[in-house]
C-alpha cells in the first residue's frame, strides 16, 4: 500500500462528467448528481484504511451539506479484480451498511479517475453550483486512524463556504490515503 497526498487544488476547473453505474442500479452523470449549491465528487474504496477510518463522518458531513444544497457522489476506480473486497456486490454491502445518503459508483475502465487526476483514497474534490472546482482537501485530521471527534472538519466547512460563496478557501489541507489500484 502506498499512500499519497493530493495536489493544490486547481480553482474554477471544469467537472468532467461521467455516466457510471450505482450501487442502487441506476446510471448517475454530473447533471443527476449535482446539488444546487455545488457537488461534492469523492474517490473512496472499501478496503482503504483511511477510507474506513472516516466513514461515519463522511457520512455525516454529506448529510449536512445535502441540506446546505451540496450533493455528493462517491466514486470507485480501484481494480477490484486486485481488490476483491473492492468488487460491485461489496459496495452495495458497505453502502448499506454505512447507510450512505449519496450514489457510490462504480468507474470500471478508471476513465473517469483519470479525468479527474485522482490519485489516491479518499480524493475529495469539491464544486460550487457552476461545476467549478473550490476544493481539493481533506476531511479532516484523521489519517489510518480517526482523529479525535473535535477536530476541525475541513470539508465541511470548506463546502458550506462554497455553498454560500461559490467560492472555496484558500488555505487548503491535502487528503492522504491509498494510490489508487490502477489496472
Amino acid at each position: 500500500m502506498v499512500s499519497l497526498t493530493t495536489p493544490v487544488c486547481e480553482f474554477g476547473r471544469d467537472a468532467v462528467d461521467f455516466e457510471l453505474l450505482g450501487v442502487d442500479g441506476q446510471l448517475w452523470n454530473l447533471d443527476k448528481a449535482r446539488g444546487e449549491k455545488g457537488l461534492l465528487v469523492a474517490f473512496i474504496c472499501n478496503h482503504c484504511p483511511y477510507v474506513k477510518a472516516i466513514q461515519d463522518r463522511l457520512v455525516r458531513d454529506c448529510l449536512a451539506l445535502k441540506g446546505l444544497g451540496v450533493n455528493t457522489i462517491a466514486i470507485m476506480s480501484n481494480d477490484p479484480n486486485e481488490y476483491q473486497e473492492d468488487s460491485f456486490e461489496n459496495m452495495k454491502r458497505v453502502a448499506e451498511k454505512w447507510r450512505f445518503p449519496f450514489p457510490y459508483v462504480i468507474d470500471n475502465t478508471q476513465q473517469v479517475a483519470k479525468a479527474y487526476g485522482a490519485i489516491c483514497t479518499p480524493d475529495f474534490f469539491g464544486f460550487n453550483a457552476e461545476l467549478k472546482l473550490q476544493y481539493r482537501g481533506r476531511l479532516d485530521a484523521s489519517r489510518k486512524q480517526a482523529a479525535e471527534p473535535d477536530v476541525r472538519r475541513d470539508l465541511f466547512e470548506a463546502m458550506k463556504l462554497v455553498a454560500e460563496t461559490g467560492q472555496g478557501p484558500l488555505e487548503q489541507i491535502p487528503s492522504m490515503g491509498c494510490s489508487i489500484k490502477w489496472l
